[in-house]
């Protein structure tokens, strides 16, 4: 650091030099700055600002290949000359798997409650937890608060590394109040578990955040194993039918706040969901994020929630949801509801709050060519209701019919029809949707509106784009940089068929730009790259 940015950073007041620094990556700020002046030791090993020690770096290289080590260098510093000055200033750090041992063995942290482990794979993880004592006994007699998020893996973790990983976790760490165990940040492996096998339990856990295989593994977490259990978040990767010899029935007076999402369709809202939510008789806050399959009944409505659920939880005070209510086309003899018949059903504003509401009716014209996850042709209506603002961070099955707004949470989005989208939509898409960093386009049409002259449109954090069984017009529309600004896109995701033709068998210079940026390209087949394959992506 030169001494005319020493003198800048002199003249700057400490309050914001710490909101500047808390804008850095921590392990930045520590190798650079300590030790150059008292006054900024002072200020960087303020206790506020160093309790929350975060030991990782993310780089992304594509979105399925992230990095999160630091530097061998800066690691070695840290380690060595500073960490020994702030360990009993610590009560919060964030680790990753390579740097695990170097941070947390060597030196004693006395104030330490939280841990958050990030990128571990399940093979490293089950070791540490097995034959590391110095970490065993540091999650035994002092962590209250554990995150654990599993690395990405080219294949799924097994349910028997995972259910030991969990098992050892509950049994070795005595303290431990809060869990959030799984996988975060977007990716892609659904971890599963076998809960029925062994009767492990925690009798002063209050908070659970994990993704589920199955909508039993939900029941035997609830099954008694965690009584004083508040705060249960799970992800359910399929709900379907259930086991018998698992108790549905049982009050939850202990659980406050619930959280359950699932995607893919589910038959099983009335049969079993329902039931489970009439147990959380004390529940004050409830997050629902459900796709539902009816038949013969009408639309989930404001009337049917309150009667069904929220009548049995009087000490609600927060209910937010993003429902999907798809009716089976031989759903016959009912009368549907209208917009807005079901927009005037949510009248207990003490409890929903502002409210939207869409309906779309499917007819012959919805060819089966449509791809079933993202435009259900075998429905006869579908009917999507949601609180405002909307507080999720996927929206899935969009359609023309969508009429936009600002969705400003909304990371990943999935979007799919039988009539084409046009340029002029997409820049609807844009401008809903600000924060859109995972894009898949599901729709065989070709584009109809072709202008030469168009307005170009821009995605600022799109990483991911997803173009499999897309047609090739959609990779023009993206790929195209007069069409698209996409600065930030590293992964495509697409037919090879598509991808020849709009690169020209990677000679056309209108996708070069774009193609030369990206870090991870997957195909519906392999091929042998031509020789200017490489020159046309350097980066993979």
């Amino acid at each position: 650091m030169s001494i005319n940015h020493q003198s800048d950073l002199f003249d700057l007041p400490n309050e914001i030099l710490l909101i500047i620094f808390n804008k850095l990556h921590m392990t930045d700020v520590l190798y650079s700055l300590v030790g150059l002046t008292e006054w900024l030791d002072q200020l960087v090993f303020d206790p506020l600002y160093i309790r929350n020690l975060n030991m990782t770096s993310m780089t992304m290289k594509s979105f399925h290949d992230r990095i999160y080590s630091i530097d061998s260098r800066v690691l070695d510093r840290i380690c060595k000359s500073i960490l020994p000055q702030i360990s009993h200033k610590i009560s919060e750090i964030i680790v990753e798997q390579y740097s695990m041992n170097r941070v947390l063995n060597v030196i004693n942290y006395p104030e330490l409650y939280s841990l958050k482990l990030v990128d571990f794979s399940e093979e490293v993880l089950l070791n540490e937890l097995t034959n590391n004592t110095i970490f065993r006994q540091l999650l035994h007699q002092q962590i209250t608060c554990l995150t654990i998020d599993i690395k990405d893996q080219p294949t799924e973790p097994s349910s028997e590394a995972l259910w030991l990983i969990l098992t050892s976790v509950v049994s070795l760490c005595k303290q431990l109040k809060k869990l959030s165990i799984g996988q975060f940040d977007y990716r892609t492996t659904i971890c599963t578990f076998d809960f029925s096998s062994t009767n492990f339990k925690s009798s002063i856990l209050t908070q659970l955040i994990i993704n589920l295989e199955s909508f039993n593994d939900c029941l035997y977490l609830l099954d008694g194993r965690f009584r004083c259990l508040s705060t249960l978040i799970v992800n359910i990767d399929i709900i379907s039918s259930t086991s018998e010899t698992i108790d549905n029935t049982e009050t939850l007076s202990k659980l406050k706040h619930f959280s359950l999402t699932s995607y893919p369709h589910t038959f099983l809202y009335d049969d079993v969901i329902i039931p489970l939510l009439r147990r959380m008789i004390n529940l004050e806050e409830l997050i629902l994020d459900l796709s539902i399959i009816r038949s013969n009944k009408n639309y989930v409505d404001g009337i049917q929630l309150y009667d069904d659920i929220l009548i049995h939880m009087p000490q609600m005070n927060k209910f937010t949801f993003n429902l999907y209510t798809n009716v089976d086309k031989n759903n016959v003899g009912i009368n549907f509801s209208s917009k807005k018949d079901v927009q005037r059903s949510f009248r207990r504003k003490e409890y929903y709050g502002p409210v939207a509401s869409h309906i779309e009716v499917f007819n012959s014209l919805n060819e089966r060519a449509c791809h079933n996850y993202s435009l259900p042709f075998e429905f006869q209506s579908r009917c999507h209701i949601y609180s405002l603002p909307y507080h999720f961070k996927t929206y899935h099955f969009l359609t023309n019919s969508f009429q936009g707004g600002i969705f400003t949470n909304v990371q990943s989005l999935v979007m799919g029809d039988c009539c084409s989208f046009e340029h002029n939509f997409f820049q609807i898409i844009s401008q809903s949707f600000p924060s859109l960093k995972m894009l898949h386009i599901m729709n065989k049409k070709p584009q109809k509106d072709k202008q030469k002259s168009l307005p170009l449109i821009q995605f600022p954090y799109l990483i991911y784009l997803y173009l499999r069984g897309a047609h090739a017009d959609y990779a023009e529309q993206f790929l195209v940089d007069k069409f698209c600004h996409v600065p930030c896109l590293l992964s495509l995701n697409i037919d090879y068929e598509s991808l020849i033709l709009i690169t020209n068998n990677f000679t056309n210079d209108a996708t070069r730009l774009t193609c030369s940026k990206f870090t991870s390209l997957r195909t519906n087949e392999s091929f042998v790259p031509p020789k200017n394959f490489h020159q046309y992506f350097p980066l993979l």
